[in-house]
């Protein structure tokens, strides 16, 4: 058997069933070998830095502490059947009728991938994250207050959609450390985007740079040559002297670029720059909402049934927000594939 790698016994160490605490006497490896996956994952050339374990030691201290809280973060599973659809509020709440539950499954590639593997014969219910969109928006619909039935009355319906299914595993350990090497991989993309965004930078720089270069030689010849017969020199000089001046913030533009990027250092700033500050790239919240069966809102003080469920939302960077959920997905309640390909026949 392989041994498990620097990145597998991170994980392990942060999102396993025996995720060790800030107290614990292997912390100070945890540190080391995080630091190392990290500078692995990024960009392996900061190695050559002689003090990049020293610059790192901040920023990896302050991301092992959010991902441990992160991986304390309750997500009770949910049974993904269709007889759940009337037993179990939150799913109530994701889908909107019976069927639909089934049919996420199905559509679900990594979840089908999971269970045609030889490797998982035996496995009769995967656990895997489950996420959505949730949209808000307000409806004016017939309402029953008390014995008076009014109008257009607003009222906010809360929808779930674009259901998916991740990192498919055995049990719900496998499946949290498997969701805590993408969260880990996330925060790696969104330090190796910033390093690349410099590159590209530099080099669109150093192109302008050398445009504006030809573009100056181009307008002293024009200026030296029989042009001037034609064109009045001091139009060309004009000319030149905006280029100059363009070239030369560009030059300075492109010097900033290269000395942030093209140093050891720069690598570290960018990597400390994400690593330091978890939070502001990857968040989860609970919330709680109670909401009717037609997925409307309810509030507290209304004597109306509704279920009542704590919502997990998790955002991605600025743009990217969605419910999650961990969930249990049984193999017999994933369709075949016929079936799916029968229903998008309907449709076409």
């Amino acid at each position: 058997m392989a041994l498990p790698s620097v990145f597998d016994r991170v994980v392990a160490a942060l999102f396993g069933s025996t995720a060790s605490g800030p107290d614990d006497e292997s912390e100070q490896q945890l540190i080391e070998e995080t630091i190392e996956m990290i500078v692995d994952t990024v960009e392996p050339r900061v190695r050559l830095h002689a003090r990049y374990r020293d610059k790192l030691k901040g920023c990896v201290r302050a991301t092992i502490a959010y991902l441990r809280a992160l991986g304390r973060q309750p997500l009770e599973p949910i049974l993904l059947t269709r007889k759940a659809w009337s037993d179990d509020p939150r799913v109530n709440a994701f889908f909107a009728k019976p069927d639909d539950v089934p049919t996420c499954l199905g559509r679900s590639r990594e979840l089908r991938a999971f269970f045609e593997d030889p490797a998982n014969a035996d496995v009769e219910e995967a656990f895997a994250l489950l996420g959505m969109t949730k949209e808000e928006h307000t409806r004016f619909a017939p309402k029953l207050e008390g014995d008076i039935l009014r109008h257009d009355v607003a009222q906010v319906a809360v929808n779930f959609s674009e259901h998916r299914l991740l990192a498919p595993s055995r049990t719900q350990v496998d499946a949290r450390m498997e969701i805590g090497r993408r969260i880990i991989r996330q925060l790696a993309l969104v330090a190796l985007a910033r390093i690349v965004a410099l590159d590209r930078k530099a080099n669109a720089l150093q192109q302008h740079k050398a445009y504006l270069g030809a573009r100056m030689r181009l307008l002293n010849l024009a200026r030296d040559g029989m042009e001037g017969i034609v064109k009045d020199p001091a139009t060309v000089n004009e000319q030149i002297k905006a280029v100059e001046r363009e070239l030369k913030d560009t030059v300075d533009d492109y010097i900033d670029a290269k000395s942030s990027l093209a140093t050891l250092d720069g690598y570290i700033e960018q990597i400390d720059a994400v690593f330091a500050h978890p939070e502001q790239h990857l968040s989860l919240t609970h919330t709680p909402l109670r909401v009717n069966r037609m997925g409307i809102k309810v509030d507290e003080a209304s004597p109306d049934i509704a279920n009542e469920l704590t919502l997990a939302e998790l955002a991605i960077g600025e743009n990217l927000r969605g419910a999650i959920a961990m969930a249990r997905c049984p193999r017999s309640e994933l369709p075949p594939k016929e079936d799916l390909v029968a229903k998008a026949e309907r449709y076409l």
